[in-house]
């Protein structure tokens, strides 16, 4: 029996969620399978990998062929760089210690690396949150000046209207007061004819 590491999907639409699983490889994708060594889930950055380390450096040994996204998996979290220091030992070319010690500065260095990208990921998250906070209040202050622009151009329309208004006002006493002098002028000759 071929048996394979594969993944196994699971989760909903748009948002998959796998298993990693050791199946015989004429079983349906999502079907039966051997063991279940771990889970994968590529929707956080970084992607969140567990995996039962030991179980999947044996199902190797034994020969159980990973996918081409299985083997990228087992290889970011070190089980295809334990199973070559393991041929190496087998073969004599290292002892068990000297082989256990290159596995554990691999190990420190990934986990740098990994570190790194988180701390950039943060880095970046900041930078952004105060890249929009800039815009956003260049925005607002470009909003008040334009607020600022309208309110001083009713302001000099109220002050235009209320001179128009004084200015009718005015032509209205203007044209009152003439009819009072017209009428007053009538009655002095009205007066002056009797």
């Amino acid at each position: 029996m071929a048996t394979k590491i594969r993944l196994s999907r699971h989760g909903k639409k748009g948002y998959a969620f796998y298993h990693i699983v050791v199946a015989d490889s004429r079983a349906p994708r999502d079907g039966r399978f051997i063991e279940k060594l771990g889970t994968y889930n590529p929707n956080t950055n970084p992607a969140t990998i567990e995996l039962n380390f030991d179980n999947a450096v044996s199902w190797i040994g034994k020969g159980a062929q990973p996918t081409d996204t299985a083997r990228a998996i087992l290889s970011y979290k070190g089980v295809m760089m334990m199973h070559h220091l393991n041929g190496g030992v087998k073969k004599g070319a290292l002892t068990a210690e000297q082989a256990e010690a290159k596995f554990d500065q691999w190990l420190k260095d990934k986990e740098a690396k990994v570190q790194a990208k988180k701390d950039g990921l943060k880095a970046d998250a900041v930078k952004d949150a105060k890249a929009r906070m800039a815009a956003e209040t260049k925005a607002k202050e470009e909003k008040e000046k334009v607020v600022a622009a309208k309110l001083a151009a009713a302001a000099a329309v109220e002050t235009k209207e209320e001179a128009v208004e004084a200015v009718e006002d005015a032509i209205e006493n203007a044209e009152a007061a003439e009819e009072q002098a017209e009428a007053a002028a009538e009655v002095v000759a009205e007066e002056s004819v009797q």
